[in-house]
């Protein structure tokens, strides 16, 4: 299962509360124009329905069937720049 740092968690509720994003919303990682190699994160109101979530720290990330598959034994952290723009990093975990 993917595992979401406490980093990226608090991100993705920071993103998932903007105007009109009920409660429950979340962040969907889905691949980008059907190339699985390339995934896209986006604001969701709720999962799809063959979507698995993923839920951490309050933070709720809904995965295409494809994205889990693939994320299945990632983490999934965050980095920020400068000017405080969240870029999602998937990683390895460490053992």
């Amino acid at each position: 299962m993917l595992i979401v740092t406490g980093t990226a968690a608090s991100a993705i509720r920071n993103l998932s509360c903007g105007p009109g994003l009920p409660g429950g919303a979340g962040m969907r990682i889905a691949p980008l124009d059907d190339d699985a190699s390339l995934l896209a994160v986006t604001p969701a109101e709720r999962p799809a329905s063959t979507d698995e979530v993923v839920e951490a720290e309050g933070a709720r990330v809904f995965l295409d069937s494809a994205a889990a598959a693939y994320l299945h034994d990632k983490v999934l952290d965050v980095r920020l720049d400068d000017q405080g723009a969240v870029s999602f990093l998937i990683t390895a975990p460490t053992r």
